[in-house]
């Protein structure tokens, strides 16, 4: 998958409803390598500089990482 840069530039983010996967793009640099902490995978370039980001059932993370926003900020983003 490559990133779509639009005229706001980055970050890009794009969701994969089948897959249920977040994608977010900071950059178009090149990725080297990646690290993966449960259901978030990092791209970084040789320098360690973060590129590209996957968050993998994503549906479920940002319903638990929610749980942090202020409560009138969460039933705004969140509507049932």
């Amino acid at each position: 998958m490559k990133a779509k840069k639009t005229k706001s530039g980055y970050p890009e983010f794009v969701y994969e409803k089948e897959d249920d996967v977040l994608n977010i793009w900071l950059s178009k640099r090149k990725i080297d390598y990646a690290e993966q902490s449960g259901d978030v995978i990092i791209h970084f370039t040789k320098n360690s500089e973060p590129v590209y980001i996957e968050v993998l059932d994503a549906s479920k993370f940002l319903r638990v990482q929610s749980r942090a926003l202020p409560k009138d900020l969460r039933e705004t983003l969140f509507v049932a």
